[in-house]
């Protein structure tokens, strides 16, 4: 951003950002691994968004209900809507938005989080005032609203132990905490972390490092790239006065199924992990071998195991639904494999 906005800002506070005619800053909104709330997300931006802003939406083969409601929400409110006929993963999500943002800032914004009064404001101002090339919000979790924090900034960073040996920290400060129980001690500070849930970036930043690592398929590419980030010489910043919240949750339709299975697939997982260990150098210890033993999880705990309760009557769930995820894990490769297929043909047609 040029120093004369700068310094209007800093001067004029957000009543600056309000009357900006020019937006300095472009939403990217993707999809993260259901479309249930979509609506929700959508409508809290619009509702509680004051600071002018240009809205990227990539919208990766949603059901036919929301693709409709997309299309009239785009022409009503005059957003660029960007739309394949697969499926997506994260980080490939994000670059199709970023290619198109031509705004100093850029927000990243999953299509469960739900926005409060000023959270973009804030964050604006968060970058300004430290020349952050990273802000992240309170992000709290689940409903109600804005109660329960999921991420109030943490680390991430490698070290190394007696043997040499690279290792990774991952912290998240706070999960769990209830916001009214922690508000007044939480200040906007330097931090390692901050999520892809919510989080603005500068677009010169992406001119140093390239695109956002499209070998993270699913997990850990918030910790790559904010370690990249400062790698790089730039700062992370947790900004408390930003809040919002992501609805994470089983799937609530059947077109939810299918992006969820995927989204969380073993393919997906594994691939991710073994790109934060080989782009890092890090020895395969403890961290990593929980997290391959923990492979299929959400699948497990959001889809497998409620169905052998409701099989079962909840009598013998246990045995019925370690059965199911057997099942369920080959079931699983060929959904990544057929993924794989369509979308190289759509990638040639």
């Amino acid at each position: 951003m040029n120093s004369t906005i700068s310094s209007t800002l800093k001067d004029q506070g957000d009543s600056a950002l309000e009357k900006s005619l020019e937006p300095i800053v472009t939403l990217v909104v993707v999809p993260r691994e259901r479309f249930s709330c979509a609506r929700q997300s959508l409508e809290s931006i619009y509702a509680h968004t004051t600071v002018p802003f240009k809205l990227i939406y990539v919208d990766g083969n949603s059901p036919t209900e929301l693709k409709h409601y997309l299309q009239a929400q785009a022409q009503q409110h005059g957003f660029e809507l960007l739309r394949t006929e697969y499926y997506l993963y994260p980080n490939q999500a994000r670059n199709l938005g970023l290619q198109r943002v031509t705004t100093p800032y850029l927000v990243f914004v999953d299509n469960d989080v739900v926005v409060s009064p000023g959270w973009l404001e804030a964050l604006l101002r968060c970058a300004e005032e430290t020349e952050a090339a990273v802000v992240g919000p309170l992000m709290c979790q689940h409903e109600p609203l804005h109660q329960e924090v999921h991420f109030a900034g943490g680390q991430s960073h490698i070290w190394v132990d007696k043997t040499g040996r690279r290792r990774l920290r991952e912290k998240m400060y706070d999960q769990g905490k209830q916001v009214d129980n922690i508000r007044d001690r939480l200040k906007r500070s330097p931090t390692e972390l901050a999520e892809f849930h919510c989080v603005l970036v500068r677009r010169s930043i992406f001119d140093q490092l390239g695109e956002l690592d499209p070998q993270f398929f699913n997990t850990k590419e918030h910790l790559d790239f904010c370690m990249s980030v400062q790698q790089n010489g730039g700062s992370v910043y947790f900004e408390p006065d930003s809040l919002v919240t992501y609805l994470p949750g089983p799937p609530q339709n059947w077109a939810d199924v299918h992006f969820y299975m995927l989204r969380w697939s073993d393919d997906w997982t594994i691939k991710s992990l073994e790109r934060m260990r080989d782009k890092w150098n890090l020895v395969e210890d403890g961290y990593f071998k929980n997290k391959y033993k923990k492979i299929g999880w959400r699948r497990y705990m959001s889809l497998i195991h409620p169905m052998s309760q409701r099989l079962t009557f909840n009598i013998g769930s246990d045995f019925v639904a370690r059965a199911i995820a057997k099942l369920e894990h080959g079931f699983n490769h060929y959904l990544t494999s057929r993924h794989r297929r369509i979308q190289a043909k759509a990638l040639i047609d």
